[in-house]
Formats: structure tokens, C-alpha cells, sequence
């Protein structure tokens, strides 16, 4: 049931694209992205609006060519996106967010209970995608899956 302050914790009015972080949403993420690299040339990217960027393209769901112009450039975004998908950043920027979420509303940041459906455990039988990019691309079916093998493929071709 929403609440007056539910209401105000969801209001998203002052900011310039409600996929932006707010300064609070900030100081909880800002931790968990890695500084610049030692040595080399000063970071000069605003770390903050590049995940704005990357929150704005996952919330509308555009492409990466399609990033408003007041956000930084569309190949820096992408790059820190993939960046921060290999190195896990994504990974603990997300585990970030689930405990507070959690213990915001009242619960230990750690569930004790599970539900898993046939799909999910079929997933897991077979090796669920260990990352960001690999859940986006089109599944293919396994050999198994089809009912024919590599040896009669090709004889009957």
C-alpha cells in the first residue's frame, strides 16, 4: 500500500530524466565504482553522469545511439558499461542496492527463503548467462535439444 512517504521516496519531479540518480541514490552507489587508474591521464568523465546514461538507456530501452545529447557521449557511456560488466562493478552495484532495499523495509539484507520454478532450475541445469551482455543475446537450441547429432547432420546434407 503506498504511503505519503512511499510517495515522496518514488518522486522523481526534480530530476532531469527519472532514470537520474538523486544525490541520495549517489552517496549510497558512489562507493562501489572504482576509481580511476593509477598513473596516465586524470579521469575527466563525470562518473555520475555516465551512469546516468546507462540508467537511461536500460529504463527507455533506446539504443545507444539514441543517448540524449546532454548526457555524455554515447561511446563513453557504452565503454563504462562494458567496463563495469567485466570488472563486476554492475555486480556489486546491484548488491548494493538489494540490501538497502531490503533493510529499507525492515527485512535482513540476506533472504533465508527461496522459491525456484521449472524454467529457473532448468536454466541452472543447463548453465544460466553469467553476465549483463550474454542475458540480452537470443538463445539457440543444443543439439540434444534438436533431436539430431553432429553425424547424421551432415550425412543427410
Amino acid at each position: 500500500m503506498w504511503t505519503p512517504e512511499h510517495r515522496r521516496a518514488a518522486d522523481r519531479r526534480g530530476l532531469r530524466y527519472p532514470s537520474d540518480l538523486t544525490d541520495a541514490e549517489w552517496a549510497l552507489v558512489e562507493p562501489a565504482i572504482p576509481p580511476a587508474k593509477r598513473g596516465g591521464r586524470r579521469r575527466e568523465v563525470n562518473v555520475r553522469e555516465v551512469l546516468n546514461a546507462i540508467f537511461y538507456v536500460l529504463s527507455t530501452g533506446c539504443q545507444w545511439q539514441a543517448v540524449p545529447k546532454d548526457l555524455p557521449p554515447k561511446s563513453t557511456a557504452h565503454y563504462y558499461f562494458m567496463l563495469w560488466d567485466w570488472d563486476g562493478t554492475l555486480e556489486r552495484l546491484h548488491h548494493v542496492l538489494y540490501v538497502a532495499t531490503r533493510e529499507h523495509a525492515g527485512r535482513e539484507a540476506s533472504p533465508t527463503a527461496a522459491i525456484i520454478d521449472s524454467q529457473s532450475a532448468k536454466a541452472a541445469q543447463k548453465g544460466a548467462p553469467h553476465s549483463t551482455r550474454r542475458a540480452l543475446m537470443r538463445a539457440r537450441r543444443s543439439r540434444a535439444a534438436r533431436g539430431t547429432s553432429s553425424s547424421i547432420h551432415s550425412a543427410s546434407c
